[in-house]
């Protein structure tokens, strides 16, 4: 079977990531095509996957408005950029694989998800989540009966002090207006996992939160705009300085740090300190997302579930408790603790892949679950191995949306 070809819309730390599987899998895909307005990060991924210079542009619309020349399209602009590209490569025939959220409003979202059913396409969005090894053993628990009927579920999303520093405060996703609410931007996943778990349809949400600690407000006296020009910076524990410079110091070039600049040395990294947005007060930013917010949703057979999403604690992997009428189940991303009603013993699995066997990828490998998955529908013509095709995602998003809803008008929304 020949290797299924792709395009990637958006060179950026996403698209970087899926785009890697055709790196470790040269024998199941190839990068044929590259879109992105930065010149360092296209060229980078051309030269990464010897993509020819005729299919390499600074706008993707100049590859869409041709012929089609792959068998998939990676949309991993923006979330506010993903409408046009989305429905363009749609309308041409591609496979499309969109990296969540679908779009930032719920209009963009629906436009898209009836623009991929109409074309009968196959179309996945990246809730890569519902992918990995660990999702997939704890569905199969609850499957088997092992805690009986599932009555209730509370997750938390653990953001980090320093991840809602860097990508909430300072970086892409700080601004609503920019980019999409917190809950949409950072949460879906969340939500859309709980759907996943629980099953069945969201009938009803509550939501509360804001904003409480990243306001000029709450900003130390004599903090300056930046964090290298900062008498309070040695006692700030949302120093850019603490963060990057030391990433940097043992060894970490990746993720966050190439998000500041290309040149991921002492010299460009505090070049970027000082003129870059990274560089400034956590106090004296133009961010407005939420810092903690909780949702707590109604399922069908009376089911209930609650979410945390907060910024305050030690960045780790999100933590579960399920609930059942024989036992219940205690998750942290890798091991599942089940404790059974009946014999009163608890059993402690183990989840994680053998070492190495996915590489680098984030998000407890369901990134390379995602790709594998993805890869396979497309070379085999198979949507049912895609776990979050259009429909499904949409209904997920609503969720967010009317969560968003609740907390924004105080009530109870009905799905």
């Amino acid at each position: 079977m020949k290797p299924v070809t792709m395009i990637v819309i958006g060179c950026g730390g996403r698209g970087t990531t899926y785009a890697d599987y055709a790196a470790m899998h040269p024998e199941q895909a190839h990068i044929v095509g590259a879109a992105d307005p930065r010149e360092f990060y296209r060229n980078r991924m051309a030269a990464r996957h010897g993509i020819p210079g005729d299919n390499v542009a600074a706008d993707w619309r100049p590859l869409a408005d041709r012929p089609r020349f792959a068998d998939a399209a990676l949309i991993c602009t923006p979330d506010a950029h993903h409408l046009a590209p989305a429905l363009a490569f749609i309308e041409k025939g591609y496979a499309v694989l969109l990296e969540k959220p679908m779009g930032s409003t719920e209009e963009d979202c629906r436009r898209i998800a009836a623009a991929a059913m109409r074309a009968r396409i196959l179309f996945a969005v990246c809730h890569v989540l519902r992918y990995t090894d660990y999702t997939q053993r704890l569905r199969s628990l609850i499957d088997s009966g092992l805690i009986g009927e599932l009555v209730n579920l509370q997750h938390l999303e653990p953001v980090g002090y320093w991840h809602q520093a860097h990508s909430f405060v300072r970086g892409l996703f700080r601004n609503e207006a920019e980019s999409s609410p917190m809950l949409l931007a950072k949460s879906c996943h969340d939500l859309d996992w709980i759907q996943y778990i629980v099953g069945g349809r969201c009938r009803a949400v509550s939501s509360f939160g804001g904003l409480h600690h990243f306001r000029r407000e709450q900003r130390p006296a004599g903090a300056a705009d930046r964090c290298l020009d900062c008498p309070v910076e040695p006692t700030c524990p949302y120093s850019a300085k603490k963060l990057y410079m030391g990433l940097l110091a043992r060894g970490r070039t990746g993720w966050p740090v190439d998000m500041l600049t290309p040149n991921i040395t002492a010299e460009g990294v505090t070049e970027a300190l000082r003129t870059g947005p990274y560089g400034r007060c956590v106090y004296a930013c133009d961010n407005d997302v939420v810092d903690h917010q909780v949702v707590n949703m109604l399922f069908e057979g009376g089911r209930t579930a609650s979410f945390t999403m907060t910024a305050f604690n030690r960045a780790r992997e999100r933590q579960t408790r399920i609930f059942g009428t024989r036992g219940e189940l205690y998750g942290d991303g890798r091991f599942i603790k089940h404790f059974d009603f009946l014999t009163d013993k608890t059993e402690k699995i183990d989840t994680r892949a053998p070492e190495g066997s996915l590489g680098s990828y984030g998000h407890g490998g369901g990134d390379y679950r995602l790709m594998q998955a993805f890869v396979a529908a497309v070379a085999s013509s198979n949507a049912s191995k895609i776990l979050s095709d259009a429909a499904t995602t949409l209904q997920t998003h609503l969720m967010v949306f009317a969560a968003e809803k609740a907390r924004r008008e105080n009530r109870v929304v009905e799905m």
